[in-house]
């Protein structure tokens, strides 16, 4: 049964740890309470935010995902990286937002996924269900560098993976760019013209979340 609710809460325990999210963790609780795969999934975060001092789980937070890109809850950096791609997905993603009446009030960028689940959370539930499936390889991606690392942050995304109707797809992170190759891709073309200057038409494509060269047609 599609609960938005179960939505919201998981983009309350990715968020950066405040004291009406400790204040919430009990009500938390009670909204996946139904589903066990969930509960169990995010018990040890419950128990670690409930238990440490605020200070404490903040710098974790920090720690966790500030420091280190390959916990980046940006899911665009995982398929562009620094690729100018990344900007037209954005403007993709926000144009979504706006199709279903979505006004973003956060400051963060749209991809940013506890506001991606604010939006699944408004969504009926076979179009959450569409656009979570498209979002889950990236999720399932940032789930197993979590683990990696130790995190109980990982059996959030965990959550998250269970609740898709598509099974998530290998992602291939995209290189990181030395100083050369930026330079190359962003200097002046064989004609002389910097690449940024040149004529573009404008186009128009659905949000697409799959692996580069993988996966299914992007959803209509």
């Amino acid at each position: 049964m599609h609960n938005p609710m179960i939505y919201r809460a998981l983009a309350a325990l990715l968020g950066y740890p405040q004291p009406d999210l400790i204040a919430a963790l009990p009500e938390i609780r009670a909204v996946l309470a139904d589903d066990a795969t969930l509960v169990a999934a995010v018990e040890p975060l419950l128990q670690r935010l409930a238990a440490g001092e605020l200070i404490e789980v903040q710098q974790d937070y920090v720690q966790i995902f500030d420091r280190n890109p390959s916990h980046s809850l940006h899911l665009f950096e995982h398929i562009h990286g620094e690729d100018r791609a990344r900007g037209q997905a954005m403007v993709d993603l926000i144009e979504e937002y706006k199709a279903h009446g979505f006004e973003p009030v956060s400051e963060e960028l749209p991809d940013y996924v506890p506001l991606f689940l604010e939006f699944l959370s408004l969504c009926e539930a076979d179009e959450a269900n569409r656009l979570l499936g498209d979002a889950v390889h990236v999720l399932a991606h940032v789930a197993g560098r979590l683990v990696e690392s130790g995190s109980d942050y990982a059996g959030v995304l965990q959550a998250l993976v269970s609740l898709s109707p598509v099974a998530p797809e290998p992602l291939s992170v995209p290189p990181i760019r030395d100083m050369d190759e930026a330079l190359e891709t962003f200097g002046p073309g064989a004609d002389g013209v910097e690449p940024l200057l040149k004529p573009t038409l404008p186009q128009i494509a659905p949000v697409n979340f799959y692996p580069k060269g993988s996966g299914p047609a992007a959803c209509h």
